[in-house]
């Protein structure tokens, strides 16, 4: 469990640079721009790398059995989830109607887990993704007024959905293979 919460803290301190214009604003000046985003991506990925390896560990501590009747839930969060994901990086006119589209994927996928998984390791997994979901979506709105996008052509939104259709269906398929746990 200690591995778990080391990384989520690594991963989650990283992400919270951006909620500290003024600090992350000097480490950008010291470091500049490149290097910055450089260092932010490999603390990042090895916070996230840390958050594998200590669930995967973790030890099963049940704190409540979720309910057979919320196993549909995920399911049906997960692709509105992976539509918003794609959109988050793939221009579309989603983005015209979703200012934070990677965070609310973030928030979808969180609470659909949280709501299915008893035990200990995902509570303090999915409850912390939800959480920080929360909280970055709050000061990014408090740091900048949203100026929406121009709109893209329509076409390009039907490429976002059919993309995270299939990057659903992807992930769907191999749950068992990626994460452990059979979908069907």
């Amino acid at each position: 469990m200690t591995t778990l919460i080391i990384g989520l803290s690594i991963f989650f301190a990283v992400h919270a640079l951006p909620m500290f214009t003024v600090q992350r604003e000097q480490l950008i000046s010291k470091l500049g721009d490149l290097p910055y985003k450089g260092l932010f991506a490999l603390v990042s990925i090895f916070g996230f790398a840390l958050i594998l390896m200590g669930k995967a560990d973790a030890p099963f501590v049940s704190i409540w059995q979720p309910p057979q009747v919320l196993a549909f839930v995920p399911k049906l969060l997960m692709l509105p989830a992976f539509v918003l994901l794609v959109a988050a990086y793939v221009p579309s006119n989603i983005k015209l109607k979703i200012r934070h589209p990677m965070l609310l994927a973030v928030k979808l996928w969180a609470l659909g887990h949280l709501l299915i998984n008893g035990d200990l390791a995902s509570i303090l997994l999915f409850s912390s993704f939800l959480i920080f979901a929360v909280l970055s979506m709050i000061s990014a709105n408090k740091r900048a007024e949203w100026s929406k996008p121009e709109a893209k052509p329509f076409y390009m939104t039907i490429v976002v959905i059919l993309l995270g259709v299939v990057a659903y269906g992807a992930v769907a398929m191999n749950h068992a293979k990626l994460f452990g746990v059979a979908l069907f």
